[in-house]
């Protein structure tokens, strides 16, 4: 099931918010924008992951926790965490 741009961004705070042990309400959107990605994985594959080499579009979320700013990548079939404490996560 294809998602939306605002479910890719609600699902990513939801996300962030319970890996942070916050409330969702802390999570701040800074920025929502169309990207092109490299590969399938959203240029954010996840260990041992391979993916299609063929530009994927989809969108480059950064959400705000404190002082810290988080990205995701999203398109209308998956959602990833881009380099949390140096790996990335498909949500």
């Amino acid at each position: 099931m294809a998602i939306s741009k605002e479910e890719a961004v609600e699902k990513a705070r939801k996300d962030l918010a319970q890996r942070l042990g916050v409330s969702a309400s802390e999570i701040k959107q800074q920025s929502v924008e169309e990207a092109e990605f490299p590969d399938m994985s959203l240029g954010a594959p996840a260990k041992d992951e391979m993916s299609g080499q063929m530009i994927t579009r989809g969108w480059r979320i950064r959400l705000q926790a404190g002082n810290q700013t988080f990205e995701y990548r999203a398109n209308k079939n998956q959602i990833r965490l881009f380099g949390y404490r140096g790996e990335n996560h498909r949500i």
